[in-house]
């Protein structure tokens, strides 16, 4: 168990260091309060120095803003390719958030957080980390997560393909991309699956919230297995089947990729870009070596049943990005004996694809999201 210790008010003290990103042991930690300078917390932070806040929460805020807004000050070297811009963008984003991962609170057995004009964090950390019986410090960009993470939960996403709301839980990749839920609501089902609508099966591998289990189930899927390698994703997905009626059609199993028995249809829509995640809510996102595609791929043919099919969900972002390449993954479908029926793309709707300011923009501007039809 890793424990930062300080001294406050010439006493020695300590608490367990908790860290849903991993990131290491503060070397040092310090007392910090509303009379820190930003400079002086900012220059602590890049040398390793933890500081625990003792002071107004508002104003523990305002001061992490200050430090982000230092670190801003530094922008990335220009780089010569697309390439070179995710990995300098990657690691400015690591630095970033180790410097202000510096700035830590405390929360006590019940996780209150004992600062001035602080928020009732307790049902939020309580749906995060589980129950607790000791004082734990974490950062207070962690703590803001968590606290938005709990208000997703509480209002839940709109998604229009099920005409009602999905609530994602911490750490749990949310549905805020319309256009990957779209094409599993509009792609047509095979002939198999409409000529045996009462006995028609379908898995979800990786479901994260259930949302498109959900949406196979809505468009008429008799029985929809969902899996995934998360607990926290299993529990958000077994919650939202039961918010959703459709306890009786969806069966969440896990932990793992694929259930036993064979399908009419498997859909996987696997994280695009095959980076290393720094925390919980980045494995919807990064995947090391795309580990999770090339099982699926490989899986797909021993879990189909005759005329089945296998829908990939993929952005081909990790292409523009020159992380993967299109014979990469033609040679991957090639070597799992599996045949493209069909492909179906779509342009992204998100906000990040036309913003010019963005280091991604080049590459998020000419993203294409794309449903494989796979049969063996």
């Amino acid at each position: 168990m890793s424990t930062i210790h300080w001294t406050e008010d010439h006493t020695r003290r300590s608490a367990r260091w908790h860290s849903e990103s991993a990131a290491p042991l503060p070397r040092r930690t310090v007392v910090a309060d509303d009379r820190t300078k930003a400079d002086d917390a900012y220059r602590q932070a890049c040398e390793g120095t933890a500081l625990l806040w003792q002071g107004d929460f508002h104003n523990a805020r305002q001061l992490l803003q200050a430090m982000g807004r230092r670190i801003d000050r530094k922008k990335p070297s220009p780089s010569t390719s697309l390439s070179e811009s995710f990995h300098l963008h990657r690691r400015a984003t690591s630095h970033r958030a180790r410097v202000l991962g510096k700035l830590l609170v405390l929360l006590d057995d019940d996780y209150r957080l004992a600062l001035r004009r602080a928020p009732d964090v307790r049902q939020a950390c309580l749906e995060a980390y589980g129950p607790l019986r000791e004082p734990i410090a974490v950062s207070l960009r962690e703590l803001l997560g968590v606290i938005g993470a709990h208000q997703w939960r509480l209002k839940g996403v709109d998604v229009p393909a099920l005409g009602t709301r999905i609530h994602p839980h911490y750490g749990v990749f949310a549905p805020v991309r319309a256009e990957y839920v779209d094409l599993v609501a509009h792609t047509p089902l095979s002939a198999a699956m409409r000529n045996r609508p009462a006995g028609s099966t379908a898995f979800d591998l990786g479901t994260g919230t259930g949302v498109l289990a959900a949406v196979l189930a809505h468009r008429g899927v008799q029985h929809v297995v969902a899996t995934d390698i998360s607990p926290r994703a299993l529990a958000c997905a077994r919650e939202n089947v039961h918010r959703l009626g459709l306890t009786g059609r969806i069966q969440v199993s896990g932990p793992g990729l694929f259930p036993e028995g064979r399908a009419d249809l498997i859909v996987c829509n696997p994280p695009w870009l095959p980076a290393r995640p720094t925390g919980p809510v980045e494995q919807g996102v990064y995947d090391p070596d795309s580990t999770m595609l090339h099982s699926f791929l490989a899986g797909l043919s021993a879990h189909l049943r005759p005329g089945g099919e296998g829908w990939l969900i993929l952005s081909d972002l990790a292409e523009h990005l020159g992380l993967r390449t299109r014979r990469h993954l033609l040679d991957a479908i090639r070597a799992a004996h599996l045949r493209v029926v069909e492909k179906i793309d779509t342009k992204p709707r998100h906000p990040r694809a036309e913003d010019a300011t963005d280091p991604l923009h080049t590459a998020r501007s000419a993203e294409t999201t794309s449903l494989w039809r796979l049969t063996p």
